[in-house]
């Protein structure tokens, strides 16, 4: 079977998707897939990555490379494509439907669960059909009104784009000055931008994976090493990760709420549904799902898949053969 793992793109998250590509390219069964990696550079340019996994970093493009002209023909040729591009452009439904066009089979969610899960709108939109809890929040653009957000909101609040990941371009606000200068920040990397109240809680999340059924992992718990999980603790420093000791009401309900939310935006393949839980007053909250979460060494989804006694290698091989 023919492989084609994609990796790069334009997005915010280039770099975590190059750490992403060299896990997979590291542990996949070659007796099993004959494999092609290709790399998309933030110019959108493709090109056949052939030197050894060893050599994949940030770096790439001084490895030895070849360039891809017909890119419609060339993916054309693979049994499977392996997306693992984060953000826009590779996440969000674009390169799904690019897929989709022209009936090749890629892992993941389709364009339109991709594209909504990507979208922290309309995901919390649909969130709030499902009747799953989350914590207050409101949707503002450019032209938003700092009373209005006040009126809405308590502070502490975090702001962030609707559309992006990996913690890029999240900040906390106290005061009306703190919010004015995040939400600046927030609308460099999206025009929509999404302000939830901050709430003091545990940041639990749940692995998804689909095979002849739906497998819920075990539920992970992140230990912030700063204030909360933004891109330095996720991808610098040494936050902690572990399996979380829930009473086992609270972690049945977060797999009904993880299920719900992976089969209600209609995912495909894997996801990470992420949580909160605050224990002083006993309530769930969702967070978000990622319909093509992190693989990188230190990436929640692989460990909670893998610890429920599925091997790396195992769960790539899983995917490849289930997608479609």
């Amino acid at each position: 079977m023919k492989v084609l793992v994609l990796f790069g793109g334009n997005s915010t998250e280039h770099e975590v998707s190059i750490k992403s590509a060299k896990s997979i390219l590291e542990n996949i069964d070659y007796k099993k897939f004959n494999v092609t990696s290709v790399g998309i550079t933030k110019k959108n340019e493709w090109f056949i990555f052939e030197d050894k996994v060893k050599l994949l970093n940030k770096n790439w493009l001084k490895s030895k490379v070849t360039k891809i002209n017909n890119i419609v023909e060339f993916v054309k040729d693979f049994d499977v494509v392996f997306p693992i591009i984060h953000g826009n452009g590779g996440e969000d439904g674009k390169l799904q439907g690019f897929l989709d066009l022209f009936d090749i089979n890629y892992i993941g969610s389709n364009t339109l669960a991709s594209s909504v899960g990507m979208d922290k709108e309309f995901a919390k939109i649909i969130f709030n059909h499902l009747n799953i809890p989350q914590v207050p929040y409101i949707c503002v653009n450019k032209n938003y009104n700092i009373n209005d957000i006040e009126e809405a909101l308590k502070y502490p609040m975090i702001i962030k784009p609707a559309n992006g990941g990996s913690s890029i371009g999240i900040n906390k606000a106290k005061n009306k000055k703190e919010l004015i200068k995040s939400i600046k920040v927030a609308l460099k990397y999206d025009n929509k931008i999404i302000i939830e109240e901050f709430i003091k809680a545990r940041e639990l999340e749940c692995a998804v994976l689909e095979d002849k059924e739906l497998i819920i992992s075990d539920i992970g718990e992140i230990n912030s090493c700063n204030e909360f999980y933004d891109f330095d603790a996720k991808y610098k420093k040494n936050s902690e990760t572990k399996i979380a000791n829930l009473d086992s009401k609270v972690s049945d309900k977060i797999k009904e709420y993880a299920k719900k939310t992976f089969i209600g935006i209609n995912a495909r393949g894997l996801s990470r549904i992420d949580f909160f839980y605050d224990e002083v007053n006993d309530k769930i909250y969702l967070n978000e799902i990622n319909t093509l979460p992190g693989f990188t060494t230190i990436s929640m989804y692989p460990k909670l898949i893998t610890n429920d006694k599925l091997s790396y290698t195992d769960l790539i091989t899983t995917l490849i053969k289930n997608c479609k």
